[in-house]
């Protein structure tokens, strides 16, 4: 068996920034235990596979395919960057001819279209509920958003951009102190700020030992959290957001008069090869 296999930066500008994906394209469905030893051979944080529904269909004209996505541990509900990354696939490297294209996700129909050089995908919009501050860290918020099972903290305002770049969680500590039934990631965020060349409306870190991953570096299912919190704070509905890991990468975020988000972004497909099984 020989699948057609990409690798993605989403949320870049240039190769070796935001966060790379793996992309798999499938004619038919794999047997199931392959999904996960591909993604863990894979081992970035998630590997996407994007499956034809009708034998009929190409991936240059099809206007609706499966989408499914693995960390190097397991299956998960939703993944911003590697849907961005399945969509630049198709749309730059197998140049489908549709304005939009749809997933059939674990999270229901996600809709993709371009917009000049950006890919803007139509995401659910998973607005987090308030919790307790807990800890030592100048604490503003604490939400959890129970759909996701994310906790996002956002961090007093007097602290800068440097107070969540220097941020160094342990992987054990995190696990130790929630096995992962009630949380399974973890969002860091604070208010933006400009810069002389633009201004980010806040700023975020995702880290997720749960899933496998300690650090994810550009996630685009944590902003389906972050836009809404952000929303009601700024009282805006257009932001653009910056998630601070060292590969780093931007977003722009659109909220929808039905209550969905648009996430923005670029990407680069930097490898292109066979998976030969």
């Amino acid at each position: 068996m020989e699948i057609p296999l990409f690798t993605v930066d989403s949320f870049a500008r240039s190769p070796f920034e935001g966060n790379p994906a793996a992309i798999c394209l499938l004619e038919n469905p794999l047997q199931e235990e392959l999904y996960q030893k591909i993604a863990a051979e894979m081992n970035l944080s998630e590997t996407a596979f994007i499956t034809k529904l009708k034998a009929t269909d190409d991936f240059c004209s099809g206007a609706r395919f499966s989408l499914r996505w693995f960390t190097p541990i397991h299956e998960i509900a939703l993944c911003g960057h590697a849907t961005l990354a399945s969509s630049a696939v198709l749309f730059y490297k197998k140049e489908n001819v549709n304005p939009v294209v749809v997933f059939e996700t674990l999270s229901g129909e996600l809709r993709v279209g371009q917009r000049g050089e950006f890919v803007v995908m139509d995401f659910p919009l998973n607005t987090p509920e308030a919790q307790a501050a807990v800890g030592d860290l100048p604490v503003q918020d604490v939400c959890l958003c129970k759909t996701t099972k994310n906790l996002l903290v956002r961090l007093a305002d007097s602290c800068d951009r440097s107070a969540l770049t220097s941020l160094k969680p342990e992987a054990e500590r995190l696990l130790r102190h929630e096995n992962g039934s009630k949380i399974k990631g973890m969002i860091i965020t604070i208010k933006g700020e400009s810069t002389p060349q633009v201004t980010y409306d806040f700023f975020s870190r995702y880290f997720s030992p749960w899933h496998g991953v300690l650090e994810d570096p550009v996630c685009g299912s944590a902003h389906t959290v972050l836009a809404g919190y952000w929303s009601e704070k700024l009282g805006k509905k257009k932001m653009l957001a910056y998630q601070c890991s060292r590969r780093g990468g931007e977003l722009e975020l659109e909220l929808r008069d039905d209550g969905r988000v648009n996430i923005v972004g670029r990407a680069v497909v930097l490898l292109q090869g066979t998976l030969k099984l």
